[in-house]
């Protein structure tokens, strides 16, 4: 419970960034001669990388990409990356409207995996939210919270949920929108590079907690 609670954090923290992060400009500005060296047109250094700033600590980035999902990471104050897979999902118009961030939990749990699903403020608590994969039979979890940026519904996923995840093509996620509540917006989820992303997320959680045993 202790590691999942340090991970909603995180998470939520995260689900905040909704676009893609900046990218650091490589141009250098005001660039100046080093010894031997030889500025090109207009104080450019040809041939020569300028670099790209690191986040710091505590700062989102984009480590990978697979298929539809990205590989959402932080470091925290050992250098250590904690990271989760994340995929924004559209309605039938091409509007954002969701959001779904997975990350691995410790072995020995009835869960392997954790999912935060964060829909807008105008969604009906009250109806619970449907999870399926491809056609086969759904589950409903309830919310646990909202914030400024939108409803949190907090789920465990088992090994077996985990696989069908892998094998599928797409789930389906339903909500109820509170302005018309018999009515359901369905929001598709691409399996996309899933199975490839979430061996990274493992491999890197791997890592992260054999770190402080290897000191």
């Amino acid at each position: 419970m202790r590691i999942w609670t340090s991970l909603a954090a995180i998470l939520a923290a995260l689900a905040m960034t909704v676009a893609a992060q900046a990218q650091t400009d490589g141009t250098a500005s005001d660039a100046t001669e080093s010894a031997g060296g030889v500025e090109g047109a207009a104080g450019e250094t040809p041939g020569l990388s300028m670099g790209v700033e690191e986040a710091g600590p505590g700062q989102p980035y984009i480590r990978d990409t697979f298929g539809d999902w990205e590989l959402r990471c932080v470091r925290d104050g050992n250098d250590s990356e904690i990271c989760q897979l994340y995929q924004l999902m559209s309605d039938g118009n091409g509007n954002s409207v969701a959001e779904f961030n997975i990350f691995p939990l410790p072995e020995g749990g009835e869960a392997v995996a954790g999912a935060n699903i964060v829909t807008p403020l105008e969604t009906l608590l009250t109806a619970p939210l449907r999870l399926a994969v491809d056609s086969g039979q759904g589950k409903r979890y309830p919310y646990s919270f909202c914030s400024q940026i939108g409803c949190f519904s907090r789920i465990g996923l088992t090994a077996d949920e985990i696989a069908s995840f892998r094998q599928g093509s797409a789930a389906k996620i339903t909500i109820v929108p509170a302005a018309a509540p018999n009515e359901t917006v369905e929001l598709t989820l691409s399996l996309s590079g899933f199975t490839a992303g979430f061996n990274a997320l493992v491999e890197i959680e791997k890592a992260r907690t054999a770190a402080p045993a290897s000191e």
